[in-house]
């Protein structure tokens, strides 16, 4: 489960997601922070403004890494027994409660608060747990609904898609070698188990490739095999060769140690691994019946779901929404200061009079 702590991001095109990077990294050449080029990407990328309207928001920057909901972000899949597959969103639901600060608040805590909290909180005993949830969704409902489902930009209603309490999850041990337990961790979207799928999610498909291959680079082609990223069962592939192989399973490593290291092959019955048609995943459509058209969204909806936001803010949060985003906007160009404007228009008119307040216009 590869996530986030906000149910939507900023795109839901994986081609746009490097220039994305470069606009909210440092300027490349001054080396400072520069929220004026966060502002000019946002201008040129409608789509972002959900997000835009909660990294703003008060909870953009969370009291501590307990009080924080979870969310998968894309929409994934399950299927059951008989081979039926349902759309899924999974929310994880804080059991500490949320709570946030100001950027004021913040600036006064030291650089790794969070760490530090959520270190001494599980050295105390003080598990930090969440509430699993899920929203379930038909695969003939996914045709007729009013928005894409799988847009990353975008939620689906709770009152067309309630949640669905499955259990809860909780952490309850420090690694005890942050280098080998953290640093080395290889997660990614594409470490699946059976009964649970991608979707045709775009960004979704680019990560499935991009965060594995990120990880063969960074720590090595068998980074799987290291304890904190090697399945607790054991290992049937094929797969054995390359840098920092382990040993086999006759040796206690996670390598298949059967003489025949390629598939097909004749040696089933001699024992050598084959797929398990029980857990074998039903088909995914790739064509039109995956809903994944080449479609012209110029005229796709950017500001219903950010202006309904918006309007379930208290007073309170919407004077501390419209303040966070004058600081950075009051240092872009009038060009940019104006399409963004507009934006927060189309979402709320209320939200763009705050906002030209807060700058002082």
């Amino acid at each position: 489960m590869v996530g986030n702590n906000t149910p939507v991001f900023f795109l839901r095109d994986p081609l746009k997601f490097p220039d994305f990077i470069h606009s909210q990294k440092k300027d490349p050449r001054t080396n400072l922070p520069d929220p004026a080029n966060h502002y000019e990407f946002w201008s040129n990328h409608p789509q972002s403004l959900h997000q835009i309207t909660i990294l703003m928001s008060d909870r953009g920057i969370p009291a501590s890494l307990r009080n924080i909901n979870g969310y998968s972000s894309h929409t994934l899949s399950f299927w059951n027994a008989e081979g039926v597959r349902y759309w899924v969103k999974w929310h994880f639901k804080t059991n500490q409660g949320i709570k946030c600060l100001s950027a004021e608040e913040a600036s006064r805590k030291p650089a790794n608060f969070h760490q530090q909290d959520l270190v001494d909180a599980i050295d105390k005993g003080q598990f930090p747990g969440w509430t699993v949830k899920v929203q379930i969704m038909t695969t003939a409902e996914a045709k007729t609904y009013r928005i894409n489902p799988f847009d990353l930009t975008k939620v689906w209603a709770h009152k067309d898609y309630p949640l669905i309490e499955i259990g809860q999850m909780e952490l309850n041990r420090n690694v005890t070698n942050y280098f080998a337990e953290t640093e080395q961790a290889a997660f990614s979207p594409s470490n699946l188990v059976p009964g649970i799928g991608v979707s045709p999610d775009k960004m979704l498909q680019a990560r499935l490739l991009a965060y594995q291959d990120a990880h063969n680079y960074r720590i090595g082609a068998n980074a799987n095999q290291l304890p904190i990223n090697a399945p607790i069962a054991a290992v049937n592939h094929y797969q054995r060769d390359g840098a920092m192989a382990g040993g086999s399973l006759s040796s206690g490593g996670q390598m298949n140690a059967d003489p025949v290291n390629f598939y097909p092959n004749d040696r089933g019955e001699s024992g050598a691994p084959v797929p398990d048609a029980s857990v074998a995943e039903p088909p995914m459509p790739i064509e039109e019946e995956a809903w994944i058209k080449t479609y012209n969204t110029i005229d796709d909806n950017h500001y219903e779901q950010a202006g309904d936001l918006f309007r379930i803010m208290s007073a309170g949060q919407k004077e501390q929404l419209a303040g966070n985003i004058a600081g950075g906007l009051s240092q872009a160009t009038p060009s940019v200061q104006a399409r963004m404007l507009e934006q927060f228009a189309l979402a709320d008119p209320d939200y763009a009079d705050l906002v030209k307040k807060a700058m002082g216009s």
